[in-house]
């Protein structure tokens, strides 16, 4: 199936809906110059894509008390896709995970968790992630200060007439909200 092509008014649109998602209608057509109706119905037609997956409230880490996050990198034995998938979905079921990236070099898996305290992250690392089978190594990155965080995707490499590599076939979309396993765990 062809690629949708991106335009300049759905590149407007998704840079919009990225720092503003509770925006309404009428007021994102006042911002890309749209009347509402052709703005709600290119809206709808970017999620039906799969381009807009969905929308949610962006927490306070630390108000919420997960004062603590971690960056993650895990070695593992037997390098298969079973062996992945297995890992890949265990480690998506963990709600301290946020993000988990299948990433070449010196890991396998890299993962962003985010914990109250350095207590309960050893209880996570010692009781969650090295129980994981294959897991053989864990190196542990702490974040002292974040400077940016959750940034809108930059969308400057789409020109006119773009586009979109990967857009899935009707039949392969997940409805919206849907967090697919954590090859691109996007629960960040």
């Amino acid at each position: 199936m062809p690629s949708r092509t991106i335009d300049a008014l759905d590149r407007q649109i998704l840079d919009v809906l990225q720092r503003e998602g509770r925006t309404r209608n009428n007021a994102l057509a006042d911002q890309v110059h749209l009347s509402p109706s052709p703005c709600l119905r290119r809206v709808k037609e970017l999620e039906a894509d799969g381009i807009i997956t969905g929308y949610r409230a962006e927490l306070d880490r630390e108000a919420v008390g997960l004062g603590l996050t971690v960056f993650v990198e895990l070695k593992i034995d037997g390098h298969s896709e079973q062996t992945s998938t297995r890992i890949e979905q265990t480690l998506s079921a963990l709600p301290q995970v946020l993000a988990c990236h299948v990433v070449s070099g010196a890991a396998d898996f890299l993962l962003e968790v985010a914990v109250p305290d350095l207590a309960a992250y050893q209880r996570f690392l010692l009781g969650d992630l090295l129980t994981v089978p294959s897991v053989h190594d864990v190196r542990s990155n702490i974040a002292i200060r974040t400077a940016k965080s959750r940034a809108p995707l930059p969308l400057t490499h789409l020109t006119d007439g773009s586009r979109t590599p990967g857009l899935r076939s009707p039949s392969s979309r997940q409805p919206i909200g849907y967090r697919d396993g954590c090859r691109v765990c996007s629960r960040m």
